[in-house]
């Protein structure tokens, strides 16, 4: 069989102020009590696994389930400041109904071309996708055949799992990604990777009830649909 790096990809829970549609970035909002949970439910649907490492954005809400999971596998938690949310600049905390009042031109421009277009302040997509896919390869050439766990955000996963499908940023909101879910990718020897698990929150399944899909880190599909 051929040697394969498997990621078990999760992205945070839900957080303060989910509700408002505000642009959080790399601002460090807290998780929600129901946030906390599903990082808990997360942390519990790996615990069996054999897992040989645990990398985590540095932001707090990503940081909290990774430490859950490393915890449960004597294991520590590796953080990278490159795996963090799109750097959103001075949009940064502004609800959007907000930016499109005050900045509708340049709301516009970013909904036209959300690959290059750079919030004053912050970065582009293509800037954030720059700066994750050197930390995404060192990870998996650091791990031959092994399994490990990366706890990240919802637009930073985006271009993890597009990267792996073969798929252009501009498709970016063509993936969800929901609070606390959990994808697995199998990274090849040869180059190839394989998607075997997408936004699942099968894990969540008593909470989903409760949990909201707004979701305002640096990217959401409401944003542009």
């Amino acid at each position: 069989m051929m040697q394969r790096t498997r990621i078990y990809l999760v992205r945070h829970g839900q957080v303060e102020g989910h509700d408002e549609k505000r642009y959080n970035g790399q601002a460090n909002v807290a998780l929600t009590q129901l946030g906390q949970e599903q990082s808990d439910r997360v942390c519990d649907s790996l615990v069996d696994l054999p897992l040989d490492a645990v990398y985590s954005s540095d932001l707090d809400r990503s940081r909290h389930c990774a430490e859950l999971i490393a915890a449960t596998h004597n294991l520590i938690v590796n953080t990278y400041e490159s795996l963090r949310e799109l750097d959103i600049g001075d949009w940064e905390g502004r609800t959007w109904a907000d930016l499109q009042a005050t900045y509708p031109q340049a709301w516009q421009a970013r909904l036209r071309d959300l690959v290059n277009f750079q919030v004053p302040g912050g970065e582009s997509l293509q800037d954030a996708a720059d700066r994750i896919r050197p930390t995404m390869q060192k990870i998996i050439e650091s791990h031959p055949d092994g399994d490990v766990v990366l706890v990240a955000h919802g637009g930073a996963n985006r271009v993890i799992l597009l990267d792996a499908i073969g798929a252009p940023l501009e498709q970016a909101f063509s993936i969800e990604q929901d609070y606390g879910c959990l994808n697995i990718i199998d990274y090849f020897a040869d180059g190839n990777s394989v998607v075997k698990l997408l936004n699942s929150t099968a894990h969540q399944a008593d909470l989903s009830a409760l949990a909201s899909r707004d979701s305002a880190d640096g990217l959401d599909e409401s944003a542009v649909k």
